[in-house]
């Protein structure tokens, strides 16, 4: 049977202790009803270990970490996401977790709309508690990175992969696959523009930047169907 999967919020340097606090610690003494005794997987410091409950509390459950176990690594791939509406951004966010992105950098559009823009820093933190969540239910040892949502330029500059692909709906030839296919192992940028598209001075930052467009075929996709599209993709091919 598999196991219940944790991610640790505190660890011992030597990674033999570890605990849950707050929310994981509620749902795991109050709905779950641990035990001493009990035995879970936990994550600690991006290692995976069998882990033996030892206390439990409303506010904290202890466990003694027992052997490391293999864990699969993350997609090597950073998703730069245009701030779109919450509810769909958010359950992409989610998918993308699910499906191993390393890293999501949401950016703010010329097309993303200003309410959303002015709201995006005050939701950082929620879209960090999703990601961490969606790690435990996928069974992920880590749990991606969220930027500070910044300006597209500002994130450009942070991006050092040396595959940089842009999903472009006026691409129609350079289809996702071939070019990962003929790109060496290494990193990935992957880019999903706005409602609307990236504007022509967006555009002109990525030429500048040497990203590469690339379609994912004929069909006008959704911002968070064409992320979850193109990281399917990104993992049947190099994961």
């Amino acid at each position: 049977m598999t196991r219940r999967r944790w991610i640790a919020d505190t660890w011992d340097e030597r990674r033999t202790t570890a605990a849950l606090t707050g929310d994981q610690a509620q749902h795991l003494s109050r709905v779950l009803r641990a035990e001493p005794g009990q035995v879970f997987d936990v994550v600690a410091g991006g290692f995976l270990h069998r882990a033996e409950v030892v206390s439990v509390t409303e506010s904290e459950v202890r466990f003694t970490l027992h052997e490391e176990q293999e864990g699969d690594a993350a997609l090597p791939v950073r998703l730069l996401l245009a701030v779109f509406k919450f509810d769909h951004l958010e359950w992409g966010i989610e998918k993308a977790t699910e499906l191993g992105a390393a890293r999501i950098s949401p950016v703010i559009a010329r097309r993303t709309e200003k309410h959303l823009a002015q709201a995006a820093t005050k939701r950082v933190e929620r879209w960090r508690r999703i990601v961490r969540e969606a790690s435990q239910q996928s069974r992920r040892t880590d749990v991606p990175e969220v930027d500070d949502p910044a300006s597209l330029k500002d994130v450009l500059r942070t991006v050092d992969a040396p595959l940089k692909l842009l999903l472009a709906e006026t691409e129609e030839h350079n289809a996702l696959p071939a070019a990962l296919q003929s790109a060496a192992k290494g990193a990935i940028a992957l880019a999903i523009g706005p409602e609307g598209g990236w504007t022509a001075d967006e555009m002109e930052l990525f030429r500048v930047a040497g990203w590469q467009h690339v379609t994912l075929g004929p069909r006008i996709l959704r911002a968070e169907t064409a992320a979850i599209a193109a990281l399917a993709v990104t993992a049947a091919l190099r994961g």
